[in-house]
């Protein structure tokens, strides 16, 4: 099954939320047993560790999806495939035409995490990160949906006052496939007094701004019904094309209210009332820097799922943090950004909501439980390290699954 952005035989349905208990969205948690059920669906997940902490969540995240398939009757079959810097290290590049083939005849696609300083100074097509923007590409994945939810568990985790983290609930809509990181021309020269520049180009067709504008809209008018859309027209003849053509796909979606803000104003805001904004749609640099600064609220980076989808084929889900080499290998990563990507993966890759809300509710018990993680940390919780948070939320997911109140 493709995870798709379907914006012509049926509405998007947007991506809700890791907090099942957010906007509109209760449950209660019922004991149950665990008990295999024969499979009934069958589907092909390739997995991509790639660098640092990657190999360590992922694993963490299979054990997470393999248990909760074979609760709801489900079974994966799993293609392990090398990219980023541990492509680099095998095959001499950072996306094998082998990984890209399998991606693409799988049904969805779960990413760890790329890069490391070892191969920062390579050029820039060996580096692990073309690797990425390579994989989004070859997948046709314009559309990513970063979620960034204060759960109440975590509110004291944030660097932020609790009066302003407390309750943020928003939806960083970012374009993917365009923009200055795909933009041409691009590349090192001399300018007309002989000195050394390097350029990029930041460009737009109207379709790939039409595309996402829907998906954001569509979001927006499951969400709270209210979609600002972050550019730099003042400046930019970009952004000033952008927002035209965020204008007049607006006249289609009346009932969403519509606004603008300059990137660096809603740099700002976040930081300072992050509660005014439920839906943010922007362009692929600027999502870059305003879905990780928006993680930050939240506690960690290392609690925030993504989801990649195009119009056809698998959809790519990953953690939005980074590969972390400073703590690679020392069971110091928080696994939980990439359990809620295995969720969504489930949700939106594959259709499967009951075995997406068990997951999703097991990582809610075992926040409730105390359990933390260094980065989530704080006084009067239990620290613990990724395998053993990994452990934790297995046993919630045996244990626990949210039924509709």
């Amino acid at each position: 099954m493709a995870a798709c952005v379907q914006l012509n035989a049926k509405p998007f349905t947007p991506l809700v939320s890791p907090n099942p208990l957010s906007k509109g969205h209760t449950f209660k948690l019922g004991r149950v047993r665990c008990s295999a059920a024969s499979p009934s669906k069958r589907y092909t997940i390739t997995l991509l560790p790639g660098d640092g902490i990657g190999p360590e969540v992922i694993s963490v995240a299979k054990n997470v999806l393999n248990l909760a398939a074979t609760i709801e009757g489900i079974e994966f079959k799993y293609q392990e495939m090398p990219v980023g810097g541990n492509a680099l290290d095998l095959t001499g590049v950072p996306l094998p035409e082998e990984t890209l083939s399998a991606a693409k005849q799988s049904d969805a696609v779960l990413l760890g995490a790329i890069g490391g300083y070892k191969w920062d100074k390579n050029e820039k097509h060996l580096k692990p990160e073309t690797g990425l923007l390579k994989l989004r590409e070859g997948l046709k994945v314009f559309a990513n949906l970063r979620p960034a939810v204060v759960l109440p568990q975590l509110v004291d985790a944030s660097t932020l006052k609790r009066e302003v983290a407390e309750g943020v609930d928003l939806m960083v809509i970012r374009e993917l496939t365009g923009g200055i990181y795909f933009g041409q021309p691009r590349g090192f020269g001399t300018n007309e007094n002989g000195e050394e520049i390097g350029f990029n180009t930041e460009v737009y067709a109207a379709y790939e701004i039409d595309r996402i504008a829907r998906v954001a809209f569509e979001t927006a008018r499951k969400r709270q019904g209210k979609l600002c859309s972050v550019d730099k027209a003042n400046v930019l003849e970009a952004s000033m094309f952008w927002r035209k053509r965020i204008l007049e796909i607006a006249l289609d979606y009346p009932d969403v209210e519509l606004s603008h803000m300059y990137v660096d104003n809603a740099a700002m805001q976040l930081v300072r009332n992050p509660k005014q904004f439920d839906t943010i749609v922007t362009n692929n640099i600027f999502g870059d820097i305003l879905s990780d600064e928006a993680s930050m609220i939240t506690g960690s980076i290392g609690m925030l799922p993504s989801a990649s989808l195009g119009e056809s084929g698998p959809g790519l889900f990953e953690p939005i943090h980074g590969s972390a080499p400073d703590i690679a290998g020392q069971d110091k990563a928080n696994p939980l950004a990439t359990v809620l990507s295995a969720a969504m993966l489930l949700k939106y890759g594959l259709g499967e909501e009951n075995a997406a809300k068990r997951i999703e509710a097991a990582v809610l018990d075992t926040l409730n439980r105390g359990f933390r993680t260094v980065d989530i940390y704080s006084s009067g919780t239990k620290l613990v390290g990724c395998k053993e948070m990994g452990e934790e939320v297995l046993k919630s997911v045996d244990s626990l699954v949210p039924s509709p109140v």
